[in-house]
């Protein structure tokens, strides 16, 4: 009789039980996207420091939902835009566009016309690495 060996979680397991343990700290802050808008890809939230805000801004060629509490600026994207990315530091990745600390409430400073708040999360990511001089996580070499 062999011994069985215990099933392979999948990536999707793996990212739950990730996305789980980072959102075990009760949160502050829900941003709230406009109810005019539709989240098909679900929310989530990348913050940058108030300085890079509008540089950032200027270099997106699309924008979507954009939050700013007096620190940071905070961009909404589709659910799942850290998976397999690292975001290059100092930027903040928050699932469920659930904001800790906010030293104020955020509020709604670039609303798009588009029907969903999302920015597109590679060219956010991509204008961050170049603002940050951090090169994208798929040009780094890899270490065995």
């Amino acid at each position: 009789m062999g011994v069985s060996a215990a099933p392979m979680p999948t990536m999707d397991s793996l990212v739950r039980l990730s996305r789980a343990r980072r959102t075990t700290a009760p949160p502050r802050v829900r941003l709230a996207v406009p109810g005019s808008m539709s989240t098909p890809l679900g929310c989530d939230a990348v913050a940058v420091p108030a300085v890079y805000g509008r540089l950032l801004l200027a270099r997106l060629p699309r924008a979507g939902c954009v939050y700013e509490d007096g620190s940071r600026w905070w961009w909404i994207v589709p659910s799942d835009s850290d998976v397999a990315l690292k975001w290059p530091e100092p930027a903040h990745y928050a699932a469920g566009a659930l904001v800790p600390d906010a030293p104020a409430r955020p509020g709604l400073i670039h609303l798009p016309e588009a029907e969903v708040p999302y920015t597109p999360p590679i060219p956010l990511y991509l204008a961050l690495c170049r603002l940050t001089g951090t090169p994208p996580a798929w040009s780094r070499p890899v270490s065995a």
